[in-house]
């Protein structure tokens, strides 16, 4: 529609494709609730009134909400093409994401930047992206790829880009890192925001990140942390994913004065959640049953990201917005009837309709390069205590444990009766052989193994386990599925989800990849597995950039210090004495 037409309709000089009548429209903008009648030529809304259309559709009372918008996700972590996500949170009122393809970068690179986008053409939800700063996240690990500044700059400008996505590398910006801070500059030259990901920063640290030109974060995980970022000047998005729920933590801290620099994101969310749950509208739903004003609840999935990425044609119901609306028939509840997209009708009761497109692209070519077939797991004595990586539930941090080395054979081994499990990283993009072997408490495995070539930011293939053969029979089929998920007991996989794209991404419809995904989760379950999600908290447990102990492919990484740290510590006043396995439970080391 040219600007002439557009000019005509809103000035109801041409009648308008079609009429939503009766309706209660969410005003974002004012913050009230409001009766009225939506008027939509072509793809955008000219007005709202009584006009002349082609098609009157009466809502009887319902209420319409602009369509949520995610300002910030890894379409990736849902495990499914692009257009099988797109149709998942289509049905759930999501008509909007700003996603970032961090993942696939530090895979396959530009090359795997330029598979999302072009995936992104022609889906009924408007795909966005943010452009990967990291890729490494850090030196700590070995990637797929090597993004420098001169790689991103030619797509800084794409119509589909709006962001430099979230600088990991915290300190590389606060140390004055060149390379670093040429990404910030091209950002800034293009008129472009800059993610943040900076968690715990405080203090002059925080301002000097920020003063870089860092303008959001995500990861805050309290309502302090939120609010001393809000008070110097970052917008805060509130994450409420499937390993990170900080929801709850931070809603306390939305009022009236700081709710428009606020937004919801799901960060990564597992297909469980995005169809048991839901997407944005979970998060809406959430706070408004909490407490929080529906049309302030719904102003920060909607006009708030919007206006934060400067997409001036979403976020909200005027003239020129673009017709992405949710109708509501109960505010509560945040209960679904129909979406339009565009001022198409796209969804009602929770389906998408038949005629609605989801194009889908071909896969790119496998990625798996291990240089090593059966790695040796074992761990030589080395000392009376060792560093453990200790999950916390429902968190993608983690903190540090110092405990007493379980010995076996003169070997440092897993122990279930500590909950103290073996974990590998394993390298697969160059055939470097690299092999990063420490110790897990929290999983809770009592036997077997699981893994996965999902493991953030880098990707090599992760896995945790009770005993090395079983670890050696999930690395081999996750090798030969050429990426996946597998669970294995007694030499035996006993459960497996391939993922071929990237070793991130099935070709398959959402649904399946979910069911797959339960399979695994109970496979887990009967080896002992205590986590909600075992697999999603195990994808984290390689994040350098997350707080306090991980590990890669190099190995165990002190994320303070932004080092490798030794797996073994032989403190001079150590008060740890080794467990030998097979001895009795009354002879267990103890303090002196």
């Amino acid at each position: 529609m040219t600007k002439t037409q557009f000019i005509a309709a809103a000035g109801g000089n041409t009648p308008v494709d079609l009429l939503l009548t009766n309706a209660r429209i969410v005003n974002v903008f004012s913050g009230e609730m409001l009766p009225g009648n939506i008027a939509i030529a072509g793809c955008h809304i000219v007005g709202i009134g009584d006009y002349a259309a082609k098609q009157v559709v009466d809502l009887k009372g319902k209420i319409v909400a602009p369509g949520f918008i995610d300002p910030h996700l890894h379409i990736e972590s849902a495990m499914v093409s692009v257009s099988e996500f797109a149709r998942a949170v289509l049905a759930r009122g999501t008509t909007t994401v700003v996603a970032d393809p961090h993942e696939i970068a530090n895979v396959l690179g530009i090359a795997g930047i330029r598979y999302m986008l072009d995936a992104a053409e022609g889906q009924p939800v408007n795909v966005y992206y943010t452009l990967p700063s990291c890729v490494p996240a850090t030196e700590l690990e070995t990637a797929g790829a090597r993004l420098a500044a001169g790689d991103l700059s030619p797509l800084m400008a794409h119509e589909r880009i709006l962001a430099l996505a979230e600088m990991m590398n915290f300190p590389g910006v606060i140390h004055r890192d060149s390379a670093v801070l040429e990404k910030i500059e091209i950002a800034e030259t293009h008129g472009k925001k800059v993610d943040g990901h900076a968690p715990g920063l405080s203090g002059k640290a925080l301002n000097a990140y920020i003063g870089a030109g860092i303008a959001s974060d995500h990861e805050c995980t309290s309502a302090l942390e939120a609010r001393d970022k809000l008070r110097a000047g970052m917008h805060i998005m509130i994450r409420e994913g499937t390993g990170a729920k900080n929801l709850f933590d931070i809603l306390p801290l939305v009022n009236a004065g700081d709710c428009h620099r606020m937004m919801w994101c799901t960060d990564d969310r597992h297909p469980q959640d995005l169809l048991e749950k839901g997407h944005v509208d979970d998060l809406i739903r959430r706070a408004i049953q909490a407490g929080l004003d529906p049309v302030t609840a719904i102003r920060m999935g909607t006009l708030n990201p919007a206006e934060y990425f400067g997409l001036s044609h979403s976020g909200a119901i005027g003239p020129g917005r673009r017709a992405d609306l949710v109708v509501l028939s109960d505010l509560s509840n945040l209960k679904i009837e129909s979406v339009y997209s565009g001022g198409i009708l796209s969804v009602e009761n929770g389906y998408v309709l038949p005629g609605i497109l989801f194009p889908t692209l071909p896969p790119p070519p496998p990625a798996m390069n291990v240089g090593i077939s059966k790695p040796d797991f074992s761990i030589p004595l080395a000392g009376t205590d060792i560093r453990v990586i200790q999950i916390i539930p429902d968190q993608i941090v983690t903190t540090a444990a110092f405990v007493p080395v379980s010995v076996k054979e003169n070997r440092a081994v897993a122990d279930t009766r500590r909950d103290l499990l073996k974990i590998a990283v394993v390298e697969r993009h160059k055939a470097t052989g690299n092999v990063g072997v420490g110790f897990v408490r929290g999983m809770g495995l009592k036997r077997g193994a699981i893994g996965a070539s999902v493991a953030h930011d880098s990707h090599n293939i992760i896995l945790v386990g009770e005993n090395d053969t079983d670890m050696n029979t999930v690395l081999a089929r996750i090798i030969e599925m050429g990426g996946g998920l597998a669970v294995a007991c007694e030499g035996q996989i006993l459960c497996e989800l391939p993922l071929p794209v990237a070793g991130l991404m099935s070709g398959e419809p959402l649904a399946v990849v979910r069911n797959k995904l339960d399979e695994l989760t109970l496979a887990a379950r009967s080896l002992g597995a205590v986590l909600s999600d075992p697999f999603m908290t195990l994808s984290f447990l390689a994040l350098p950039v997350i707080p306090d102990l991980k590990i890669t492919d190099l190995g165990l990484v002190d994320v303070a210090s932004f080092k490798i740290v030794p797996l073994f510590q032989n403190h001079p006043d150590s008060a740890f004495l080794p467990w030998e396995i097979g001895r009795n439970d009354d002879q267990a080391p103890c303090r002196r």
